[in-house]
């Protein structure tokens, strides 16, 4: 289902967007009418459509009709895009709006080729990120073992045969699923997410379960040497199970849930608000 509630603003000009399929999806025409100052940006989109199709272009088979809120009131079918979508057709609009967009692209696939070479700099790029936004230097320690516990346990996974993203997702909800009692989604509607990474949004204790249900499914799968899905999301169900115990435990002694409803953004304020006091 699509939430119908939200517009972005670029150089005072109204771009709808609506969130679908967990991911944003972004008015086509609004964009171009945006970055061109035309007249007819329809018009615009209807030619610059056509071109990219000779071109050999998929990004005119990738844009999907969703219902938008038109100038009259009423919902209109509209072609939206995703981010990645809309840098492509960003790309191929020859306008000096559109030239910085063009510009961070170009600087972010170097860098992101630079990496490859040397993966600590992408370590580097999270690192400073994460201090840019506010984090403290546990939590982004915290974090960072955090990533490289994921990758151990989603390697596991190809081990056993896992290649959809599909099934990597199905089995990260059964994981997340028992040992917070809640789905990934259930999680970030708790604390207000759309698009954001949970594990960003966690807290200290939050992260450290959600660690530890991971690296417990990896040891256990390493240990059993399942093959396929379904055995694959029964290791997941009973590493989770074993992190939510410790959960479990921990709020007895506490007398709390240490499930936190809040999200990075009011966790930081917090912060920062105590700092300042």
């Amino acid at each position: 289902m699509s939430d119908i509630n939200q517009i972005a603003i670029f150089e005072n000009k109204k771009i709808r967007r609506v969130w679908h399929e967990e991911d944003w999806w972004f008015s086509v025409v609004d964009v171009v009418g945006a970055l061109t100052d035309s007249d007819d940006a329809r018009n615009y989109w209807k030619v610059l459509k056509f071109r990219l199709k000779q071109e050999g272009s998929e990004v005119v088979t990738n844009c999907n009709q969703l219902k938008l809120i038109a100038e009259d009131g009423k919902l209109r079918e509209t072609d939206c895009v995703n981010i990645e979508i809309l840098f492509r057709i960003i790309q191929s609009i020859p306008s000096p709006k559109a030239e910085p967009f063009k510009l961070w692209l170009a600087k972010v696939g170097y860098q992101r080729i630079e990496e490859n070479v040397d993966p600590e700099l992408a370590i580097n790029r999270a690192l400073n990120t994460y201090l840019k936004k506010g984090y403290s230097i546990e939590w982004i320690n915290q974090r960072l073992k955090a990533i490289e516990v994921r990758k151990e346990l989603t390697d596991e996974w190809r081990r056993a045969g896992i290649e959809k993203p599909s099934e990597f997702a199905s089995l990260t909800n059964t994981l997340t699923k028992a040992w917070s009692d809640r789905t990934v989604r259930e999680y970030k509607d708790l604390k207000n997410l759309k698009k954001e990474n949970l594990r960003d949004n966690m807290t200290n204790i939050e992260l450290v379960l959600n660690l530890l249900a991971e690296a417990t499914t990896t040891e256990i799968s390493k240990n059993e040497d399942p093959e396929g899905f379904l055995p694959s999301e029964n290791v997941a169900q009973r590493g989770g199970k074993i992190a939510g115990n410790t959960r479990k435990e921990i709020e007895n002694q506490l007398g709390k849930t240490i499930i936190s409803p809040k999200n990075a953004k009011q966790l930081l304020a917090e912060k920062k608000k105590k700092q300042i006091t």
